[in-house]
């Protein structure tokens, strides 16, 4: 006799948490990197990243001036939500206090031509989370179909993958279906005021793109610190 019932198991590999930046946020971010983009003493945080942009820019932001307050709040708010939510999900209950703190923050100002190979980021804790922004977007990029929708497709030198950003967390094959082999990959399109948040240790990349326009990024990583009953973190 057939069981009438059963249970279908669904065995996570990564949680990725999105949200939508208001736009008076978005706006202030934008304001603030273009007076950095124009000031002599701006820093580029190229030496720390593998982004081939090589037509555009790539820039320290300091997220603890008085304009990126708001913004900096709301990382590392969202941040600890991320961390509360992996542990209902996993079922493993977090450890001790946690402490959330921006490590560093940066922009990517890229044009036609610029990409950014795989890598993942780097925290100064174990425990730590990266999240990435946009708060330009080309038109060309934005009128690009949503990858999983019917449109989208690779084949024919297409172009539905410029300028999106891939993850990717294991090996994928053309015979997955076939095989009941889950992806392990995902492409998201660009568009103003989405904010991902996602572990440090997720490898991603960003496609070039063809035309004019800027496509402008914001993207962080923050560090997620143990501390003890005297205040110390480690």
């Amino acid at each position: 006799m057939e069981p009438q019932h059963f249970t279908f198991h669904t065995l996570p590999a990564v949680f990725m948490l999105e949200a939508q930046l208001s736009e008076d946020m978005v706006g202030t971010l934008n304001d603030y990197l273009d007076k950095l983009m124009v000031d002599q003493e701006r820093k580029s945080h190229a030496g720390t990243l593998v982004g081939q942009i090589a037509h555009g820019q790539q820039l320290t932001m300091d997220h603890h001036c008085e304009e990126l307050k708001d913004f900096n709040w709301t990382i590392q708010g969202l941040a600890m939500d991320y961390v509360k939510q992996f542990c209902a999900a996993s079922g493993n209950p977090l450890q001790g206090k946690r402490e959330v703190l921006t490590d560093e923050l940066w922009s990517v100002h890229s044009y036609a031509g610029d990409y950014n190979p795989i890598h993942d980021h780097g925290t100064k804790t174990i425990m730590g989370v990266s999240c990435t922004t946009w708060t330009k977007v080309p038109q060309q990029i934005l009128d690009l179909p949503t990858a999983g929708s019917p449109e989208y497709s690779l084949y024919n030198s297409s172009g539905n993958a410029d300028g999106c950003l891939a993850f990717s967390y294991g090996r994928n094959s053309l015979l997955d279906v076939e095989r009941l082999a889950p992806p392990q990959s995902f492409v998201i399109k660009p568009e103003v005021g989405k904010f991902l948040m996602f572990p440090s240790w997720l490898t991603h990349m960003v496609y070039p793109f063809e035309g004019d326009g800027e496509r402008r990024t914001v993207a962080a990583n923050l560090n997620v610190w143990k501390v003890e009953d005297d205040g110390t973190r480690h």
